[in-house]
């Protein structure tokens, strides 16, 4: 719970004032049963209507008090509460943004996204009924006791001694509640995970007619969840019909031993009916206690999942690569020299390059060397799982090498300012990603301050203004969900553009034109070769890499060739296979139309 506190302090003059005001509230009606007790044996039982009338205007100026507090008391914990979860789910967001690839994958999308949803809001609930009500239920009840005891001491004593057992009573369970809630957080992490997964594999899932089996995976998650409530819930609301046993039986007793005292002189009938007065407001206020404890138990299991967050790994701006590097490039502003990628040039050296995913003892890449000079376009071929990805990823510092060293203009590029250094990176995924918006927005995405003159030569470059200027309104067009209204090589070319329109020094094309066909895609080679900007292009087609300056060959993770296209025709057996194969394939492709 010390995250409630700590970005409570930014509000604590409004959480202060709210409970200041609740307090007021509080003590308002914790006096309305003395003043009646005076109403009772002052003026009713002297009859004395000038006592009454005098008490009654008390009683009736006191309610308006408490009135005008409890609005104010709601509007500033509202405020308070609200201000609160914006900053909580802000630091959250930022958070994430900077966690390495390593943090990230401990953490499934779908619990990130709860703990940034639902565990906020369930905290944001927390610290406004604290504020207005959860605080107050306490504070009724041990208020209700003093002053039970202050108006008679022996029958005050009577409900004064319910208190240990029921504090004793939920703590037990306020304990055992929050390692189930806990668990209950966790079942919605796996509901959602299921949700997440079928709704983006929607049209696989009808394709291979597996909706059934979807259907019962969900319920089987979904069950789970209700069954983890229900046992969370069947604790929680036991707690309410133990306090009403404890508290309804000091009622009863006040209630015999009260027509005792007033029979005998002891007590009058205005202190009896204060202490049952104050006793039903016990009860009154122990109601929500049930509410209470479900409520403390949930934000106690969601402030240890928030926690959990806020202490996994560290942001990338401490010099460690973040989990979503790719996609948070700082956009580079011309006007500093410091940040932009003009001040990067562009070459590249690996110098006996190692990687290892964090956790796992298996070389992805070993022993890797090789030098690029700014402008060279690099082709990187091998087959699947051989570590092409993973190379590529190095250069942004998406993950850092585990030995060897990769340096950028001749620095290390673990010494460089990481948004510099991908603020001269423009990086297009094997996976195409796009964002919800218009065609223009997708493009500016890769460069903000991106004129509609530099959108268009990028998209130009792209191999992709056409079919833009062909769209019903152009670079205005709004995009299905994740590109659903374009082909899969109409998407690629966008995304290219995403990145050339940054201007970068460096171009990293993950198999970025696998479905651009041959035409479209020597277009796209010659319009970079003007731009240029050191480009690293992995690709299985040997059209893309001959007229490559140097082709890397991978193999399980070690680079068994490197050269030109002529030398390596000269020099690798895999290469000359790889173009046997290619072209080949291309000889009998025509003979078959033919």
């Amino acid at each position: 719970m010390d995250i409630i506190f700590s970005f409570l302090k930014k509000y604590r003059v409004a959480s202060i004032a709210a409970l200041v005001m609740m307090v007021i509230e509080l003590a308002v009606e914790l006096s309305q049963p003395l003043l009646i007790s005076k109403i009772i044996d002052d003026g009713i039982r002297e009859q004395k209507a000038s006592v009454v009338w005098l008490w009654g205007g008390v009683l009736i100026g006191s309610a308006v008090l408490a009135f005008i507090a409890g609005v104010l008391s709601s509007f500033l914990a509202s405020h308070a509460s609200q201000s609160f979860a914006f900053d909580l789910r802000d630091r959250l967001y930022e958070k994430v943004q900077g966690f390495t690839y390593e943090v990230f994958n401990r953490f499934a999308t779908s619990s990130l996204i709860t703990r940034l949803t639902v565990d906020v809001s369930q905290l944001q609930d927390t610290v406004f009924m604290s504020l207005r009500f959860m605080t107050r239920v306490p504070l009724v009840v041990l208020g209700s006791v003093i002053m039970a005891l202050v108006v008679h001491f022996k029958l005050g004593l009577l409900l004064a001694v319910t208190l240990p057992i029921l504090i004793v009573f939920l703590y037990w369970v306020m304990k055992k509640a929050s390692a189930l809630f806990r668990k209950v957080q966790n079942r919605l992490d796996g509901v959602n995970s299921v949700i997440q997964e079928n709704l983006t594999g929607i049209r696989l899932i009808r394709v291979f007619v597996r909706m059934g089996h979807e259907i019962g995976r969900f319920a089987n998650f979904s069950g789970n969840l209700m069954k983890t409530t229900i046992s969370a819930l069947r604790l929680t609301e036991t707690t309410m019909p133990f306090i009403l046993l404890i508290v309804n039986a000091a009622i009863v007793a006040v209630l015999w031993f009260g027509r005792v005292d007033i029979s005998t002189g002891s007590a009058t009938l205005g202190e009896t009916v204060a202490v049952i007065n104050y006793s039903l407001r016990t009860i009154g206020a122990l109601s929500a206690l049930s509410w209470i404890v479900v409520t403390f138990s949930r934000a106690r299991a969601s402030s240890q999942r928030i926690g959990e967050v806020m202490a996994a790994g560290n942001p990338a701006s401490d010099g460690t690569a973040g989990a979503l590097g790719f996609l948070s490039h700082a956009t580079p502003n011309p006007g500093n020299a410091n940040d932009s990628a003009a001040a990067i040039k562009g070459s590249v050296v690996f110098d006996g390059v190692s990687f290892r995913y964090p956790g796992s003892e298996i070389a992805v890449l070993e022993d890797v060397s090789f030098a690029v000079q700014p402008g060279q376009r690099v082709a990187i071929m091998g087959a699947t799982g051989s570590g092409k990805s993973s190379l590529v990823g190095l250069i942004p510092r998406l993950y850092e090498e585990s030995g060897g060293m990769i340096t950028v203009d001749g620095v290390n590029s673990a010494k460089l300012d990481l948004n510099k250094l991908r603020g001269a990176i423009g990086y297009v995924p094997q996976e195409v990603l796009l964002f919800s918006g218009t065609v223009r927005e997708n493009i500016a995405w890769g460069n903000e301050h991106a004129t509609q003159k530099e959108i268009e030569q990028a998209a130009a470059a792209a191999q992709i203004h056409e079919t833009i200027a062909n769209l019903p309104k152009g670079y205005d067009t709004l995009l299905g969900q994740r590109g659903v209204n374009l082909s899969g090589g109409q998407k690629q070319r966008l995304t290219i553009a995403r990145a050339l329109v940054r201007k970068p020094a460096i171009l990293i094309l993950d198999d970025s034109t696998s479905a651009l066909d041959a035409v479209t895609e020597g277009l796209l080679l010659q319009a970079l070769k003007e731009m240029s900007c050191t480009t690293f292009l992995i690709t299985q087609k040997i059209s893309s890499t001959v007229s490559a300056d140097l082709i890397l060959l991978l193999d399980e993770g070690r680079l068994i060739g490197r050269g030109s296209h002529a030398e390596l025709m000269a020099s690798s057996k895999l290469y000359r296979t790889i173009l046997e194969s290619q072209t080949g394939e291309a000889e009998q492709h025509v003979e078959s139309l033919t």
